[in-house]
């Protein structure tokens, strides 16, 4: 007998709320996006790495070619919401703003970037990591990302996996050599945990459409796609606070190329406003394709 579709989640309880707060990410098991968008972010993955860009736009980072990257690495994208209107209309969507927000606390949130990524069976892991240790370019120097799983995970096939806790540790720098492929991937983490302090490690394993929140101080990374014939694929959504801005100094090499000169705020343009507790939404995104 099918299994019936789950119901989408709407809001969180309070007892998961305290949950995000206590452990620094929330796992939820399915529900995140229906299964008709799910068949429908699948078709778009592998046209994507090809480079098949329906806007004709290209993502901001392209991490992995065919032909010019090694096939043991995870493929990964970064906004490639702009390349494809489909993979827009989830990164994008008003119910994973608010449920961010949520979590976060934030009356409102914008998206920073995306990550589209892609483990086939015998890549690679990727490092251990804090996504806001990467941010020093914002200010707030902060986010929530929200990680959804395309297809069912195990704990063999590499899905993230969070430390929890951790995100009550000090920021680190960001580990840039020690993110794709790194020889250990655990290696960041055991450094900035405090003395004698153990990882308590857990993987994200759940249904299609399934997935998890974190904060932005919490460790995570991914362990290499060991299972010999499960490919993982995964979307990422980035957000910040609404009120977000630039830096007045601080840069980063790629998205501080969207910062007009003498304007510190963040374009809509790039930078959309997902979900606000006013009702406001950013007036393009009206355009999408309707997912649901």
């Amino acid at each position: 007998m099918a299994r019936a579709e789950a119901a989408l989640v709407e809001s969180f309880a309070p007892e998961q709320v305290e949950r995000f707060h206590r452990d620094g990410f929330l796992i939820v098991e399915e529900g995140l996006v229906s299964e008709r968008a799910l068949s429908r972010l699948q078709e778009r993955y592998e046209r994507l790495f090809e480079g098949a860009y329906e806007t004709g736009i290209a993502p901001d980072e392209v991490n992995w070619k065919p032909g010019r990257d090694p096939e043991d690495r995870t493929r990964q994208l970064c906004n490639a919401w702009k390349a494809d209107t489909v993979v827009a209309a989830q990164v994008l969507s008003a119910r994973t703003g608010r449920l961010a927000a949520q979590l976060a606390g934030y009356p409102g949130v914008r998206i920073l970037q995306d990550n589209v990524l892609w483990k086939p069976p015998g890549t690679k892991a990727i490092g251990m990591h804090q996504d806001s240790s990467y941010a020093d370019y914002l200010v707030p120097p902060e986010m929530i990302t929200c990680w959804l799983a395309l297809h069912e995970t195990t704990a063999d096939a590499g899905p993230i996996a969070y430390v929890r806790g951790s995100h009550l540790w000090p920021k680190s720098p960001p580990a840039r050599s020690q993110f794709h492929a790194p020889d250990d991937w655990l290696a960041p983490a055991r450094q900035a945990a405090p003395a004698g302090k153990e990882l308590e490690l857990v993987p994200v394993v759940v249904r299609p459409g399934g997935g998890s929140f974190h904060h932005g101080l919490c460790w995570h990374g991914s362990a290499p796609n060991e299972n010999a014939t499960v490919a993982r694929m995964a979307l990422v959504s980035h957000m910040l606070p609404r009120e977000a801005r630039f830096h007045h100094e601080h840069v980063d090499v790629v998205y501080s190329r969207y910062r007009r000169r003498g304007d510190l705020s963040l374009d809509e343009s790039f930078f959309p406003v997902m979900w606000d507790e006013t009702g406001y939404r950013t007036p393009w995104l009206a355009e999408l394709p309707e997912l649901d």
